[in-house]
């Protein structure tokens, strides 16, 4: 958490406004561009931000950076070397791969989740290729050839609503069915197609990041480039080391519409992401419309921090949100954080207030300062009547309650309130998620509760024995995988309370082993939290977490044995060409060796406005439920 309030410039960036903002009634709300179009690449000599003169050496795009020399840093230059996460199993093959044609088909299993990835394949790969790309049943009798195309398919061992299928309907052409997990996929590709091969559909839409990573970077275009389009010849077999890979976008300390989340959705599937951890309530605003309590948003949804107009989400807009992740198998986590960071909720409603006085709106950078009523009965029937409402807006199983930085509550009266909490998410169906203040020794345990250590030590005997007593864990210490802190002591965004982290202390860290007394076996995953003092346009949170999210992508998701810094560093490099063609914003790190055709940079671009980045791709839309 932002435990200590260090001011950063700030960038004032555009919006196209999908959400609501105060003054503007939710029906003026546009419709979001499904593609938007691709920015020029930035001048990287530019050396203002904000109108602040920057040192011209924190502008190392400037001039190209040469390629590495031998016996230098390795460099992937592309194929199933460069595939990030790193995955379980990789065999490169001698020969020709599958070329994409006019000819080329993407071919399902008859599940419509099967088909709602082939679809989102289909629209990721039309716009650069210009090729039709049309997607069809598989033929479960048909034999590998070249017509075979792009094939998707479950193994037969999945069940729900992936399946059941028969014994008889595993991979292609005979081949026996093999278990590769919730999540897991095998991906093998020659000159008769490609083929992809899952337990569930969760499982093929993780294969489908790899086979695009696979195509040349310019398939991130969304106007028709010149090919070829070859996916090499080789077989892949993964699946994830962690149940729970996440990332968490602050809408609190600076509001962002509905457009920008959907992009860094985007972002997070990319990298095989699961989770969307979104801060939705904080001192500086209350971002999610409640209906049985209304001045929530029409007041603490009316600020943020520097004194803007805030804003809020709708529970259209909400569930909008929730849909474009799930159809990219993404689980939104949503956070109402109590009994502390709550002062936007008390200047709507001053009952909650320990003393029933309503504050005045802030718009700071500090925190602690603020807390809820512990005793007496308003803030428990207020938390049940909030909570039971986002829980169904929610799908999946947690609920963030935040609890940490409480300052102004005594150990007794933290843990008063928490005891009481709990079980108020418990009967929404929920599952208790928390910030690790939340294992305090007097809190009880609430079967099943997750609890999420944001530390920078690596021990902490209350985490120890809330594991002990049935507790998991989720991961984000503040010094690694906190993604608003800065690259290094001239980065113009950010924060420094936790250190500086650049991508390669983001990476060289193992969760396995991370805290003292806690077992492998406790560790449910990892979270990159992005808190926004500082940040407020999609240009800034694009540059806090690229290149960093893939490090922690790559923790969550690959095997222990795979952990290589200089072959993470070399694939990574291999990515930027990707971002560029996705109009990504990203650090340039001095870590990594970038090629050429890499245009990142050390600090965002001064204008800064999301209406001049690509928006969420159309095949977003086509897969998403209503």
């Amino acid at each position: 958490m932002g435990a200590i309030s260090r001011a950063g410039p700030r960038i004032s960036g555009g919006y196209i406004w999908s959400g609501t903002r105060p003054g503007r009634p939710a029906s003026s709300t546009p419709d979001i561009p499904p593609w938007l179009p691709l920015p020029p690449v930035k001048d990287p000599s530019v050396t203002t931000h904000a109108g602040i003169p920057q040192d011209p050496a924190e502008h190392t795009a400037a001039a190209p950076v040469p390629r590495p020399r031998a016996g230098g840093p390795r460099v992937a230059r592309g194929g199933f070397d460069a595939v990030l996460p790193a995955p379980v199993e990789v065999e490169p093959a001698d020969g020709p791969g599958y070329r994409l044609t006019a000819g080329t088909v993407i071919r399902t299993g008859p599940e419509p989740a099967v088909r709602a990835v082939g679809e989102y394949l289909a629209g990721l790969l039309r716009p650069a290729t210009g090729l039709t790309l049309p997607v069809t049943d598989a033929d479960p009798t048909a034999a590998t050839g070249p017509a075979a195309g792009i094939t998707l398919s479950l193994t037969g061992t999945a069940a729900g609503p992936d399946g059941p299928r028969g014994p008889d309907q595993g991979g292609p052409a005979g081949e026996a069915p093999e278990r590769l997990g919730a999540e897991g996929y095998r991906l093998t590709s020659g000159t008769d197609g490609v083929g992809i091969l899952a337990d569930t559909a969760a499982g093929l839409f993780h294969g489908v990041q790899t086979l695009r990573q696979l195509l040349p970077a310019a398939i991130d275009r969304d106007t028709p480039q010149d090919g070829p389009w070859e996916v090499p010849a080789g077989r892949i077999v993964d699946h994830p080391r962690y149940a729970y890979r996440g990332a968490m976008l602050d809408v609190a300390r600076h509001f962002f519409p509905v457009a920008d989340v959907l992009r860094f959705v985007d972002h997070l599937a990319r990298y095989k992401i699961n989770h969307l951890h979104l801060h939705l309530t904080d001192d500086q605003g209350w971002r999610i419309e409640i209906e049985s309590w209304p001045r929530l948003t029409e007041v603490g949804g009316a600020t943020e921090v520097g004194g803007g107009p805030g804003g809020y989400y709708t529970g259209a807009d909400y569930r909008r949100i929730v849909a474009y992740a799930v159809a990219r198998h993404i689980t939104v986590v949503p956070e109402i954080d109590v009994p502390g960071h709550t002062n936007a909720a008390l200047t709507a409603y001053g009952q909650l207030a320990p003393d029933g006085v309503a504050p005045p709106a802030y718009t700071g950078e500090d925190v602690g300062f603020s807390s809820v009523a512990v005793h007496g009965d308003v803030s428990y029937d207020f938390l049940a009547d909030v909570l039971g409402e986002v829980a169904a807006l929610t799908p999946g199983p947690y609920l963030h309650v935040g609890g940490d930085e409480a300052f102004t509550l005594g150990p007794a009266e933290y843990a008063t309130f928490m005891n009481r909490l709990q079980p108020i998410v418990s009967a929404t169906g929920k599952t208790v998620l928390g910030w690790h203040q939340l294992a305090a020794a007097d809190v009880r345990h609430e079967p099943g509760r997750v609890i999420q250590y944001w530390g920078t030590a690596t021990a902490d005997e209350s985490v120890a024995a809330a594991v002990r007593a049935g507790a998991r864990l989720i991961l984000s210490p503040g010094n690694r995988s906190y993604l608003d802190m800065k690259y290094s002591e001239r980065t113009p965004l950010g924060k420094d309370w936790a250190g500086l982290i650049d991508v390669r202390a983001a990476y060289d860290w193992d969760p396995g082993g991370h805290l003292d007394g806690v077992p492998g076996s406790a560790v449910l995953g990892v979270e990159a939290p992005l808190w926004t003092e500082t940040v407020d346009s999609m240009s800034d949170i694009e540059f806090m977490t690229f290149p960093r999210l893939p490090a922690v992508a790559e923790l969550g998701w690959s095997p222990a044995e795979r952990h290589d810094w200089a072959d993470f560093a070399a694939r990574l490099a291999a990515q930027a060409p990707r971002w560029t063609a996705a109009g990504i914003v990203f650090h340039r790190s001095a870590d990594v060796p970038w090629t050429d055709d890499a245009h990142g940079a050390t600090e965002p671009p001064a204008d800064g406005r999301a209406d001049a980045l690509p928006g969420p791709r159309a095949s977003g839309d086509a897969v998403t439920a209503g």
